[in-house]
């Protein structure tokens, strides 16, 4: 396995031009995004009252798999996350395959939440208005990454006060009801790791902090800062917001919701909130499509640089020190998937390839010797079997399309290594 890490002022290399403060609020506008707007009701429909045990079993879930992410990104601070880490100590494969997984699946989430800003801004011309978020964003990104961190902290700010507002609408509300929390589960267990599973999609956005480990100063130190404290954010405005909403709709009411957290403002009495949540939603997802392309370009970067993809693709801007061929790609097959494909109900897989990606970052981690930093054992090992348990609880169309995504990603890269060697 190869231990080296990247050269530092080569060509080649993007700018370290981020702080710790930059890095966390990457990741809240990759966690704070859409997710919590949508992700509840599906949750609630999984897992009944026991919704909160879901939240509470991603969050443990989150916990090991940021840990193990943030070890392995101090040692290896290099574009490409799970993608560098699986490669360096668990070989190419393995590597590549949670590369697969990333760049396949957060593409169509990209789409996705291109199309959920249209659906939000105006719906009658929804697709239009996503291929006009996907290239204002590009641009932002080709810009370098400090514009986009910038842009980042003022999303990041709205939708903040817009859920502290619901938060407080539905607990200062005379709906408000504490019996509605019952934590027991009327779904069973089973319904819980479903709804964990889906609550974890939400969570998993602090990969974008790991992805930008070569754009960080003092990586072995802000990304470790970076990571946790993301995350613990995250965790804490998720936790109220789930219980808010639960207060005044009860599990039945937002299992039923289309609009968790509108309905939510109305049955408080704050029918004045409802569009602003609507703008929240729409600045949560424009939030959400920031970091996933952000994402998903620096690990097309790094796959790129290994010749998985187009090795033209590795090619860094000379003046803003991003990689900007991958950046316009992934920008432009955004564009047209989102002016092409409603994808918003077919991106399943979504969440099992991000559960899978952890996966193998969990067992890279597992591999750290105690001088390289390793997290304590038990980290790694329970975050590798909660991905495992959480991916084959998600309903069976997500399975089923995750695994074969996975599958095809596999077979493509037995074919070209069958040929490589052959030719050799």
């Amino acid at each position: 396995m190869s231990k080296q890490q990247p050269a530092t002022g080569t060509p080649d290399e993007l700018s370290r031009r981020l702080g710790v403060s930059d890095a966390v609020l990457i990741g809240l506008g990759s966690m704070i995004g859409a997710g919590i707007f949508a992700a509840l009701a599906p949750a609630a429909r999984a897992a009944g009252s026991g919704l909160l045990l879901g939240l509470a079993l991603a969050a443990v879930v989150a916990y090991c798999n940021a840990a193990s992410s943030a070890r392995l990104a101090a040692r290896y601070p290099a574009s490409g996350g799970t993608y560098v880490y699986g490669r360096e100590r668990l070989g190419d494969f393995w590597g590549y395959l949670a590369g697969w997984g990333f760049v396949v699946g957060k593409t169509a989430s990209c789409a996705a939440m291109a199309l959920t800003v249209g659906s939000y801004i105006w719906p009658g011309q929804a697709h239009a208005v996503a291929v006009a978020a996907v290239v204002a964003l590009t641009v932002v990104n080709y810009a370098g990454v400090q514009k986009s961190a910038l842009l980042t902290r003022l999303i990041v700010a709205v939708v903040l006060a817009v859920l502290a507002a619901v938060v407080v609408a539905a607990f200062t509300s005379d709906a408000a009801d504490a019996a509605r929390l019952d934590i027991g589960s009327d779904a069973g267990f089973g319904g819980v790791l479903q709804a964990a599973g889906l609550l974890f999609f939400a969570f998993a956005g602090y990969a974008r902090i790991a992805t930008l480990g070569e754009e960080v100063r003092d990586p072995q130190r802000t990304v470790p800062r970076a990571i946790p404290v993301a995350l613990g954010i995250t965790l804490v405005v998720y936790a109220f917001v789930a219980v808010a909403v639960l207060t005044v709709l009860g599990p039945e009411g937002l299992a039923k919701a289309t609009a968790p957290l509108s309905d939510a403002a109305r049955a408080a009495g704050a029918d004045w909130l409802a569009p602003v949540v609507r703008v929240g939603a729409a600045v949560a997802a424009l939030g959400s499509l920031l970091a996933l392309i952000l994402g998903v370009s620096r690990t097309t970067l790094a796959m790129a640089r290994d010749r998985h993809l187009p090795h033209a693709l590795a090619a860094v801007h000379p003046r803003f020190k991003m990689p900007h061929r991958a950046e316009l790609v992934v920008g432009a097959v955004v564009a047209v998937l989102a002016a092409t494909v409603d994808v918003r109900g077919a991106i399943g897989f979504s969440s099992f390839g991000v559960l899978a990606y952890y996966a193998i970052a969990n067992a890279s981690a597992w591999t750290l010797g105690p001088d390289e930093g390793r997290p304590p054992r038990f980290v790694p090992a329970l975050g590798l079997a909660g991905c495992l348990v959480l991916a084959f609880a998600l309903p069976l169309t997500s399975v089923v399309t995750g695994a074969a995504v996975l599958a095809f990603g596999a077979a493509v890269y037995g074919i070209r290594r069958a040929a490589t060697v052959r030719a050799s």
